[in-house]
């Protein structure tokens, strides 16, 4: 093995970012949320690992965590998960998974839900960790809205 699997320091985010850009954008966009990738790697409510060949970043992993009363404790979501193409794709792949399942695991989790993947080979390598095909998640915005400015009278 010529790489490693390894929680992230902070020192690790522009990578990650460079990273992860074309796999949250596919137009090669940047990623919006970087200073909030900066405050995950600190927070126990989140696991942020990277795959490092020779001090460059090959692949990363985020799994956030949100309480499930119906699960019986924890959800992790694996949030964003990448792997370069340029190297052992599926070794890494499984390693990357082993790693997030087992920090999901210490985290309390019951369950860990992610987005299936496009690709057959690569949902075949996430089928044979465990997973399977479940329903599809709906997701809502919940951004706060601005209210008017109540006048005030004097």
């Amino acid at each position: 093995m010529d790489y490693q699997v390894r929680t992230a320091r902070i020192t690790d985010v522009d990578r990650l970012v460079a990273l992860f850009a074309p796999a949250v954008d596919p137009r090669g966009g940047p990623l919006v949320a970087t200073d909030l990738l900066r405050q995950l790697i600190y927070l126990p409510q989140a696991s942020v690992l990277v795959a490092e060949r020779r001090r460059e970043v090959i692949g990363g992993a985020i799994l956030a965590l949100r309480p499930s009363v119906r699960f019986g404790g924890y959800i992790g979501s694996i949030d964003l998960f990448v792997v370069d193409s340029s190297g052992d794709a599926a070794s890494v792949t499984n390693d990357l998974l082993e790693e997030i399942l087992r920090s999901a695991r210490n985290k309390g989790c019951t369950v860990v839900e992610a987005a299936r993947p496009d690709d057959p080979g690569e949902r075949a390598r996430w089928e044979d960790r465990g997973f399977s095909e479940g329903g599809s998640l709906m997701t809502r915005s919940v951004v706060a809205r601005r209210a008017p400015a109540r006048q005030v009278r004097i």
